[in-house]
């Protein structure tokens, strides 16, 4: 497998686009990898590096992740691919399942991160966290915190991950 470099800039429409169908964040620590699915998330510029943001709800397995090993991989489907990737990372927690195992995924080494991208998921974005905020959802509008914060779950937490290598995983 190669890894072809790509600027990020260049990637930004087809992320956002990626994004309104889910696109998944990967996480590394104790031995354990976990998948997630994200529909909330963001590719721009802050404190002049390229970074990622995602809001993980403090509840999940892959917040627990990311406070022991502050690195994730964005994977982002490139084509065709298989929906029951989506369909088992968005509703199965890693807390009862190996995902990665479960779904056959081929994790690929990452170049600058512990944590490996996905053969199937090839557009892939190493981040390093350099900040994090927890969302304080009081201080949302009432139709916002009916809609999304109802239920059990808990309030996200926003995790800006500096990119520190961009590719596309290529057979």
């Amino acid at each position: 497998m190669t890894k072809r470099k790509i600027k990020v800039s260049d990637y930004a429409t087809d992320i956002a686009h990626a994004l309104e169908h889910g696109i998944l964040v990967t996480t590394k620590a104790d031995g354990k990898v976990n998948s997630m699915v994200v529909e909330w998330g963001h590719v721009g510029r802050i404190w002049n590096r390229p970074v990622f943001v995602a809001y993980i709800r403090d509840s999940r397995y892959t917040r627990e992740l990311l406070d022991k090993n502050p690195e994730f991989t964005v994977n982002i489907p490139v084509g065709p691919f298989d929906r029951r990737i989506i369909a088992v990372c968005g509703t199965k927690s890693g807390r009862d399942m190996d995902k990665i195992h479960e779904l056959g995924l081929t994790p690929v080494e990452p170049e600058c991160i512990s944590v490996p991208g996905l053969k199937e998921m090839p557009l892939t974005l190493e981040c390093k966290v350099i900040y994090r905020q927890e969302q304080d959802s009081s201080m949302l509008p009432e139709d916002i915190r009916r809609s999304f914060y109802s239920r059990e779950g808990g309030d996200h937490i926003s995790f800006f991950g500096e990119i520190v290598a961009a590719y596309v995983i290529e057979d």
